[in-house]
């Protein structure tokens, strides 16, 4: 462990005039606040923060930063208070320290809901200071080198965390030695065996093909030389993490990987950083698709570089960045360069970006979201995206993730716009709304004043926004509609106990249930979130009591039709009794029931003749009804086992299951299980929500204009 005034050089090495008198005494208090306390290497726990402290000091953070990281767990971890610290080192710091242990408190590996409300928490505390996640991403990476030290189970669980959360948000923020770094720290304990096994190709290739990043390096410096190009250049192989995820993207093998080094040239300036790209696209050639211009059209951390790839020696795909070195720092360093010191003084480069800019870019898409699951699926949208940049017609720049459809080009120009979508066009070219953009096109939005979103849209969009404002409109549009439909419901379950869902009835039953007013609670019926028979026994449970429900023939589940008509139901929607249903007539085949609100009723609009109002035989129905689920799990011993046992817990019976994609830490299935009613589905479903295993599930609508997964 380094002394106080050690640690004072290194900030006194690119910060002449700092206070080492507040870095002195940040040093002395913590020391002794945190006496007689270990880590479980055994070692002092103090030399925790003076490591936080000194990682802070390579990216050349100011004086109340590397304080707060010799602070950063004096009032979670000791008898210190907020106040003590703001009088020892003032308010700066001691806000900085405050908003470090918050964050330490938010466990961002619970369930689905809880996460949602956590990063809200995280993204508070970063707009107040973007500081305290500079010293928590610190924090995070010193605990990671030192994981080797804690238990098994709190190993997999710290790395998960690091792998969804931190490594993500720091490479969003710019940090991208921070990301691969955190990446591959987490790798070696989620998968150690692929890491070593990648470690150990690296060796048998560097055998077999002796020094290539020396050789490649060679060649490149001299061929910018001969140009007259005044530069260095640096190769490195890239880390085991990178090369796996590009493995399992590509499904290849390493021997079929070609781009597995990358080379970084660095100039004065930025004029020269295009002639390096004309001097290395003479010596070799281009590889098609995979060059990307960030100097033109900067990302919103301020990263700025030009990519190519090209095939090198021996026909080698090599991956060649070129920049400035002040765009350089930027790369290297993120949202953190608008800290930088040079001479005693914050540092003016020109392309560190604005961390309350950055800030509002990365928040004002999450403020729009109604619930948890709009927020969380906003934020990872967010935090994982790659960008593409595309023209409007009047040549203004929109900025997208990859895979960006001309959906959200529409949503990123306006919400109305988004709206009125009909058509787009691409480079002149009319062409489908799923069609993926790619970097520099231009992009034409064909709009209608009578036009409302589509259900279609959110499977099509992939943008937070533009799905939140999908789903917006389209709640507004069915809601007077589902208030109708759970008026019916009502009066029927009402009935039923001879009694009639009047507008104060109604009122005491939305209080009842935890709804604002009556309409929202009708409004919730219609849309089967829950059934009019829990209403009405929620009012008068002592009638639902004296009258038991009967058990309903599967042959006559369906009420309004003849008793000797054939029905079925229809595999696409798979509805159950409790949902709103509708009959459409097949010649010489029956009668298929539809849900109200399955998307291929529009195929029928112009076939009224063919429609039949039902509905479900009152009673109880035997669990015989096929439902599909789609699942995402953890690829953990046991948790499939854990998860049909839960299903048979509620009653429920798994008829069919298919894997529809296996990943290393992940896999995604298909479910078919046998249920009730509405009720018993979604009984079943929350309860699998709530399993720590179950990553996401949702009910799957089959499409049966493409094929079922197998």
């Amino acid at each position: 462990m380094i002394s106080a005034q050690d640690l004072v050089a290194l900030v006194r090495a690119y910060n002449p005039r700092t206070d080492a008198d507040l870095i002195e005494r940040a040093y002395a208090f913590g020391a002794e606040m945190h006496s007689g306390q270990t880590r479980r290497s055994g070692e002092p726990y103090f030399t925790h923060p003076v490591e936080v402290a000194c990682l802070l000091t390579e990216q050349r953070l100011d004086d109340a930063t590397i304080a707060c990281a010799l602070l950063h767990d004096v009032i979670e971890d000791t008898r210190a208070s907020f106040s003590d610290v703001e009088e020892r080192f003032g308010r700066d710091v001691a806000e900085l320290v405050d908003g470090v242990t918050k964050l330490t408190k938010i466990q961002l590996s619970s369930s689905e809901t809880k996460q949602a409300e956590n990063f809200r928490k995280l993204f508070m505390a970063m707009s107040k200071d973007l500081r305290v996640i500079l010293v928590k991403l610190t924090d995070r990476l010193h605990n990671m080198r030192t994981i080797r030290h804690m238990s098994h189970d709190k190993q997999i669980q710290k790395s998960r965390e690091t792998m969804d959360i931190y490594a993500p948000l720091a490479g969003r923020m710019g940090m991208q030695w921070m990301r691969e770094e955190l990446e591959d720290l987490s790798f070696s304990v989620l998968n150690p065996e692929a890491r070593t096994s990648i470690l150990r190709r690296f060796v048998t290739l560097q055998r077999e093909a002796g020094d290539v990043i020396r050789r490649i390096t060679s060649d490149i410096e001299a061929e910018l030389e001969s140009s007259g190009i005044a530069a260095d250049v640096v190769g490195r192989a890239k880390r085991p993490f990178s090369i796996w995820r590009k493995m399992e993207e590509k499904q290849i093998g390493f021997s079929r990987l070609s781009d597995i080094y990358g080379f970084r040239i660095l100039t004065d300036e930025e004029g020269d950083c295009y002639r390096a790209l004309g001097a290395v696209h003479r010596r070799w050639r281009a590889v098609p698709g995979r060059f990307k211009d960030y100097i033109s059209q900067p990302k919103s951390n301020g990263y700025r570089s030009i990519h190519t790839t090209v095939s090198g020696r021996d026909g080698k795909r090599v991956e060649v960045q070129i920049r400035t070195r002040e765009m350089h720092e930027v790369a290297e360093r993120g949202v953190a360069a608008h800290w930088s010191y040079r001479d005693g003084v914050r540092s003016e480069n020109r392309f560190a970006v604005d961390p309350a800019e950055w800030l509002r870019q990365m928040t004002e898409r999450f403020e729009e979201a109604q619930d948890h699951d709009e927020f969380l699926e906003a934020v990872k949208l967010e935090m994982y995206s790659d960008q593409v940049f595309c023209f409007t017609p009047k040549g203004d720049v929109i900025k997208l993730p990859k895979g960006a459809t001309p959906i959200d080009f529409a949503y990123a120009i306006h919400t109305r716009i988004g709206h009125r979508t009909v058509a787009a066009k691409v480079d002149g070219l009319r062409v489908p709304l799923w069609t993926r953009l790619k970097n520099g096109q231009s992009v034409e939005i064909v709009t209608a004043e009578a036009q409302t979103p589509q259900a279609t849209w959110i499977d099509i969009a992939t943008t937070g926004r533009a799905k939140s404002a999908i789903r917006r409109a389209l709640k507004a549009e069915r809601r007077s509609g589902h208030v109708r439909l759970g008026r019916e419901l009502a009066r029927a379950a009402f009935a039923h106990l001879d009694k009639k869902p009047t507008e104060k009835a109604m009122r005491t039953a939305a209080r009842a249930l935890g709804h604002e007013d009556a309409d929202d609670l009708l409004a919730a019926i219609g849309a089967s979130e829950i059934t009019a028979r829990k209403v009405a026994e929620t009012l008068w449970p002592e009638l639902a009591q004296e009258r038991p429900t009967p058990d309903v023939d599967p042959a006559r589940a369906v009420v309004g039709l003849d008793p000797k008509a054939h029905f079925e139901r229809a595999p696409c929607c798979q509805p159950v009794p409790g949902e709103r249903i509708v009959g459409i007539t097949n010649r010489g085949r029956g009668v298929s029931i539809h849900a109200i609100d399955c998307p291929r009723m529009v195929e029928f609009e112009d076939q009224t003749d063919r429609w039949i109002d039902l509905q479900w035989a009152p009673g109880h129905h035997a669990a015989t009804s096929d439902v599909t689920i789609e699942m995402t799990i953890s690829n953990d011993t046991g948790v499939l086992g854990r998860i049909c046992t839960l299903i048979g817990e509620q009653g429920a019976n798994i008829s069919n299951l298919s894997f529809v994609d296996r990943k290393p830490d992940f896999f995604r299935l298909l479910l078919d299980m046998e249920v009730r009613d509405i009720e018993h589905l979604h009984a079943t479903m929350m309860a699998l929500e709530t399993e720590s295993d179950v990553a996401q599930i949702r009910r799957y609508r089959r499409d049966l204009r493409t094929p079922v997964p197998a």
